[in-house]
């Protein structure tokens, strides 16, 4: 054949196409067990960062605390009605993508830390670049005290908006509460303008980012909003 005509040309690169698209094939299966199982780690990392359990050694390290803390990966209905009691883990809830959460097929975490009983809830939302998410920690009391809370993004400037993902911010959500008082009908959780938080609101409200507030009303909406989806569910198990 003659290397220098055009079929030889346009034979040789249909080959060579194939060839790297099966190899790039090849590898990706070859790769797909071990990056789901790093998104299932990342995931349960996030649900310990809530239960103020960070800063494990290893993955190891990781799964053991996990499983010992998660007891069910429950699956409820906005009504609060459990459809699924998530006791063999890592089967119910935790399969449930974000973009698979509707009103009849919302996951949540039955968790215990130290004695306390505890709630883990994901949720979602909206920052200035792209999206937020996070999980909130709910202790089943009467008062529906926030235990600990994690949050991340896809894309928020650095220094303003990514200090959502920091632990200082992330702490001051601790010990706050999911209603004003007790005749409060909704949640009121929420952030507010850095500075801005209203005298005798502090058990409901949390400084924002300065610099950041389309992020921080975020924030605010993703929790607030988040914790709404599962008021029935919280207020039966308090």
């Amino acid at each position: 054949m003659n290397t220098n005509s055009n079929t030889y040309t346009i034979a040789y690169a249909s080959i060579m196409v194939v060839v790297v698209a099966f190899l790039l094939a090849f590898v990706s299966s070859s790769l797909k067990p071990t990056q789901e199982k790093n998104v299932e780690l990342d995931k349960k990392k996030q649900i310990l960062g809530a239960l103020n359990i960070r800063h494990l050694e290893s993955n190891d390290a990781v799964e053991a605390k996990y499983n010992e803390v998660v007891l069910a990966d429950m699956i409820i209905n906005a009504e609060g009605k459990v459809l699924n009691e998530g006791t063999e883990k890592d089967k119910a809830g935790f399969t449930v993508a974000n973009k698979d959460v509707t009103p009849e097929n919302m996951p949540i975490y039955r968790c215990a830390v130290e004695g306390d009983t505890l709630y883990v809830v994901p949720m979602t939302g909206r920052g200035l670049w792209g999206g937020l998410w996070g999980y909130v920690a709910v202790k089943n009391t009467k008062e529906a005290i926030v235990y600990g809370a994690y949050f991340s993004h896809e894309s928020e400037t650095a220094g303003l908006g990514a200090l959502i993902a920091e632990e200082k911010f992330q702490d001051s959500f601790k010990g706050k509460k999911l209603y004003a008082d007790s005749t409060s009908q909704q949640v009121d959780l929420t952030v507010v303008k850095n500075g801005k938080v209203e005298p005798g609101k502090e058990h409901i409200q949390v400084n924002g980012i300065t610099g950041a507030t389309l992020t921080s009303n975020g924030v605010a909406d993703m929790v607030t909003n988040g914790l709404q989806a599962y008021d029935k569910f919280l207020r039966a198990n308090r």
